[in-house]
C-alpha cells in the first residue's frame, strides 16, 4: 500500500467533543458515480444514491478510539440537505447463554442406540429447538445438564479501540470498517455498508468468541439523537394504526421495545426520517409462534438525547389462548408457555464469525413515505403473486378438528385464515393429530375427527386460498414426517411392536367413511402411499425429534421410493457467520439425499401453531412456490398440487427473491443452466451447485454489482460430464434467498 493510498485525517472539534487524527486505508476504495468516500472539512464523508435519485451521506470520525457518526443526511435531487441525526454514537449489547442438547433430540438417538458422547452432544446441540439459554433454571426435562445458572448469562456493551478504519469499494456497494470492538467473550469490528440505488445504511458488529457452547442476542442502534420540538417516534402498532412518541416522558433505564407493525420504526426529523429496522428473515430464530416481541426500541438517555434501534427481547411471550371447554382451555394454556423452554437464540460456534446488522433508512421525505419504501422490500409483507405459480405453506399445527369440535360450529372462521390471506398464500399444507384429538385411536373416534377435519379444510377453502388436510404421523417411517394425498384418505396408525385391535385389516370399507386404512408398520404406511399416490417427506430433518434422520433410513425402500419426496426446509438454527439461511442444516442434507438416492426435495415448512392478526408471521415464514395456473377447488382434489412437488416444479424462498424460470439447455457434456431472478434488496450472488454423486462443487456469481429491486437472466454453462444432479440458487445481501430442486442429469 502506498502512502498515496492513506488519508491522515486531521483534529477537529465539535460539539460532541474532540475527535482524533484518523488514518483510514482507501487502498480498496474505487470512486463510482453515485458512491463515493471524501475527506470533507477533516471527516470521512461517505455519499451515494438512493433509490429515486435522492442523495444520501453518512460522515465519520473515531473519538477516544470510539467510532462515531458525525452526521446522517438526505437530499432531494438539487434540494436542500436534511440532516436526520449528528454526533451518533453505535452501540451494541451481546447477551449470551450456553447452547444445550434438548431432550428432545436425545430421544430419538437413545432409540437408534447412539452414545451420548462429547462429540455427538457437540455436533448435535447446535441444531436444538427446545433451549432456552437464558431461561434460569430451566424446565426440568427439557435440555440436558440443567438447572441453568444465573452467572452464565452475560450481558456487555460494546467498546472500541479504533485508531483508523478502512473503506472499500465491493462492487456497487462500500464498506468502511473499524477495527477494535470489544463487547466480553466478543471481539471483532465495527462495519458500515452503503448501496448505491438503496436508500439503506447498514450498520453491524462482526465478531467472534473462542468460547464454546455460546447462543446469543444483540441490541443494535445509534445513540446520541438530540430531542427537539420536531423529534418524535413513529410506528404502526399491531393493528396497522399509525402511533407516535415524542420523548416528553421520563428518562428511559432500559430499552423500550416497541410492538412495531412490520419490524419498523421511524425517526422524523427537520422534515426528513430515518427508519430502523432489522433484516427480514435472518434476524429471526426458530420459535413455535410468531407473537410480536416488540424488535424495534427508542431509549430515552436524558433530556436531550435519546437512542434507536433494534433489538430482541430475552423471552417469549405466548400466544393467547383458546377453547370453549375446559379441556380444551387448559391444553391451549399449558402449550402456550413455551417460553420456559423455546426461546433458541443464535448460534455462535467458535471461531465464526457472527454479523449482527441493523438497517437505517434514509430519506429526505415524511415517515409515511418511508414507510412506504421500506416495506418495498418485503412486497409489503405479502408473498408476491408470480404468474404461473401458487404460493405454498406447509405444516400448521392449528387443531382445527379440535377449534371446530370445541365451538360445535362449523362457521367459526379460525384467526389464521385471515394471516394466511394477508400474506398470499394460495396452499396450505395443515397437520391436525399432532398434540391435539386422538391421533393413535384407530376406530370411530380418530375417524370422526378426521372427518371433521376434512370437512372443516373444504369449508374454509376458496377460489384464492386452498386448506389441504395433511399429517404428521411420526409411526412407523423414523423421526418425524409428514403425510399428503392427493384428496382426503380415512387411515390410522400405530407404531410397531404396538398392533391395532385383533383382526384390523390394512384396508377395508366402513360407513359412514368409506374406504378406511389401518397402518401398523413401515411396509404397509409405504403401501398406502403407493394405493394414494400419496407423498411423504421428513420434517425438521436432523432437528427437534427428527435428529439422525433421514440418513439412518437412507437405504430402507420407503426411503429411495418416489413416494419420498425428501425433507423440509426452516430457518433452523440461526447461525448469523452463515450466508444462506439454513445453511449447513438444510441445504447440506439437500445435497447429500441427491448423493444418496434418486430425485429429492426440500419443502418449506412452517411447523408452527395458532396465529393472529397482530402477529409478526412474514419474517418467520419460508415458502414454495408452485408451478401451477390456478388453485384446485377442494370438492376435484389437489392432485396438482401433488404431481408438481413429485416433480420438483417448485422453489423455496423467503419471499425477497424469486425465481421466475428455470431449465437445464443443452445435451452431453456441455450445459447452460438457464434462470431468471428478481430481488428487492441488494443481491449478494448466485450459486450453481452440483456433484458427481460423492463430491458437492459450486460456481459463485458475485452479484456485489448489481443493485436493488432489479433482475436477471442467468445463463451458466457447466460441463456435465460425470455429474449426477445440479441446482441454482440467488441469495441477497441480507442474507434472504431462494432456491430451485435439484435436476438430476444422469
Amino acid at each position: 500500500m502506498t502512502i498515496g493510498r492513506v488519508l491522515i485525517l486531521t483534529a477537529i472539534t465539535a460539539g460532541a467533543g474532540a475527535c482524533q487524527d484518523l488514518t483510514c486505508d482507501l487502498g480498496g476504495y474505487k470512486p463510482q458515480e453515485g458512491l463515493q468516500a471524501r475527506i470533507r472539512s477533516g471527516v470521512l464523508e461517505v455519499s451515494w444514491q438512493g433509490e429515486r435519485r435522492e442523495q444520501l451521506r453518512a460522515q465519520f470520525a473515531i473519538r477516544g478510539g470510539q467510532p462515531v457518526v458525525r452526521e446522517l443526511a438526505a437530499r432531494k435531487s438539487g434540494g436542500n440537505w436534511i440532516v436526520l441525526g449528528q454526533n451518533l454514537t453505535p452501540e451494541f449489547e451481546i447477551t449470551s447463554g450456553i447452547r444445550r442438547l434438548s431432550q428432545q433430540q436425545i430421544g430419538p438417538l437413545k432409540e437408534l442406540h447412539v452414545e451420548l458422547t462429547p462429540g455427538v452432544v457437540e455436533r448435535e446441540k447446535w441444531n436444538a429447538f427446545w433451549d432456552a439459554p437464558l431461561m434460569v433454571p430451566g424446565r426440568a426435562g427439557t435440555n440436558l445438564d440443567l438447572p441453568r445458572k444465573p452467572e452464565e448469562i452475560r450481558k456487555v456493551w460494546a467498546k472500541y479501540q479504533s485508531a483508523g478504519c478502512q473503506v472499500k469499494t465491493v462492487g456497487a456497494r462500500l464498506e468502511v470498517s473499524f477495527p477494535g470492538l470489544d463487547a466480553g467473550i466478543f471481539t471483532g469490528s465495527l462495519q458500515y455498508t452503503v448501496y448505491r440505488g438503496a436508500n439503506l445504511l447498514r450498520q453491524e458488529a462482526i465478531a467472534k468468541t473462542s468460547q464454546p457452547s455460546v447462543a446469543y442476542k444483540y441490541v443494535g442502534g445509534l445513540k446520541g439523537f438530540s430531542i427537539s420540538d420536531g423529534s418524535r417516534i413513529v410506528w404502526r402498532d399491531t393493528a396497522r394504526a399509525w402511533q407516535q412518541y415524542a420523548f416528553g416522558g421520563a428518562v428511559n433505564r432500559e430499552a423500550v421495545g416497541l410492538r412495531a407493525r412490520n419490524r419498523l420504526g421511524i425517526l422524523e426529523a427537520n422534515g426528513g426520517s430515518l427508519g430502523f429496522l432489522p433484516p427480514s428473515h435472518k434476524f429471526f430464530f426458530s420459535r413455535e409462534i410468531e407473537t410480536n416481541l416488540g424488535y424495534v426500541y427508542y431509549r430515552k438517555d436524558g433530556e436531550n438525547s435519546f437512542a434507536i434501534g433494534v433489538r430482541q427481547p430475552d423471552r417469549e411471550v405466548g400466544y393467547k389462548p383458546y377453547g370453549i371447554s375446559d379441556e380444551v382451555w387448559t391444553r391451549r394454556v399449558t402449550e402456550s408457555r413455551s417460553e420456559l423452554a423455546n426461546f433458541a437464540l443464535y448460534n455462535a460456534p467458535p471461531g465464526t464469525m457472527q454479523r449482527m446488522p441493523v438497517y437505517f433508512y434514509l430519506s429526505p421525505n415524511g415517515s409515511h413515505a418511508t414507510q412506504e419504501g421500506v416495506m418495498a422490500f418485503t412486497h409489503d409483507d405479502v408473498y408476491k403473486p408470480l404468474p404461473g405459480y401458487k404460493v405454498m405453506v406447509s405444516h400448521f399445527h392449528f387443531h382445527l378438528n379440535e377449534q371446530l369440535t370445541d365451538e360445535r360450529s362449523m362457521d367459526v372462521e379460525p384467526t389464521w385464515l385471515s394471516v394466511f390471506r394477508a400474506l398470499g398464500i394460495n396452499l396450505a399444507i395443515l397437520a391436525d393429530f399432532h398434540s391435539d384429538s386422538h391421533a393413535t385411536d384407530t376406530g370411530k373416534v380418530r375417524l370422526d375427527e378426521q372427518k371433521v377435519y376434512f370437512a372443516g379444510c373444504e369449508r374454509f377453502s376458496d377460489r384464492d386460498l386452498l386448506l389441504i388436510p395433511g399429517e404428521e404421523p411420526d409411526a412407523n417411517f423414523g423421526g418425524h414426517y409428514m403425510f399428503l394425498f392427493p384428496r382426503p384418505v380415512f387411515f390410522t396408525h400405530v407404531k410397531k411392536p404396538a398392533t391395532g385391535p385383533a383382526g384390523q385389516p390394512f384396508q377395508e370399507t366402513l360407513q359412514p367413511y368409506g374406504k378406511v386404512y389401518h397402518t401398523t408398520s413401515a411396509e404397509n404406511e409405504l403401501g398406502l402411499l403407493n394405493q394414494e399416490a400419496g407423498l411423504v417427506w421428513q420434517t425438521h430433518p436432523r432437528a427437534k425429534g427428527s435428529t439422525g434422520y433421514p440418513d439412518v433410513v437412507r437405504e430402507k425402500d420407503f426411503f429411495r421410493s418416489d413416494r419420498y419426496l425428501g425433507a423440509s426446509f426452516q430457518s433452523l438454527p440461526v447461525d448469523q457467520s452463515e450466508k444462506r439461511l439454513c445453511e449447513a442444516r438444510c441445504m447440506g442434507l439437500l445435497d447429500d439425499m441427491n448423493n444418496w438416492a434418486g430425485a429429492k426435495y426440500l419443502l418449506a415448512e412452517g411447523d408452527t401453531y395458532m396465529k393472529y392478526p397482530d402477529d409478526e408471521t412474514y419474517p418467520q415464514l419460508v415458502v414454495n412456490y408452485v408451478k401451477l395456473d390456478r388453485v384446485p377447488k377442494y370438492q376435484d382434489g389437489w392432485a396438482p398440487v401433488v404431481d408438481a412437488l413429485r416433480a420438483g416444479n417448485f422453489f423455496v424462498t423467503s419471499g425477497e427473491v424469486l425465481i421466475r424460470d428455470w431449465s437445464v439447455e443443452g445435451a452431453g457434456a456441455k450445459r447452460t443452466y438457464a434462470a431468471e431472478a428478481e430481488w428487492t434488496f441488494p443481491p449478494e450472488f448466485a450459486e450453481l451447485v452440483w456433484s458427481d454423486g460423492k463430491t458437492v462443487d459450486r460456481q459463485i456469481v458475485s452479484l456485489a454489482g448489481m443493485g436493488p429491486f432489479g433482475s436477471h437472466k442467468f445463463r451458466i454453462p457447466f460441463d456435465a460430464a460425470g455429474k449426477k444432479w445440479v441446482r441454482f440458487a440467488v441469495w441477497d445481501s441480507a442474507g434472504n434467498g431462494a432456491f430451485t430442486q435439484p435436476v438430476h442429469l444422469q
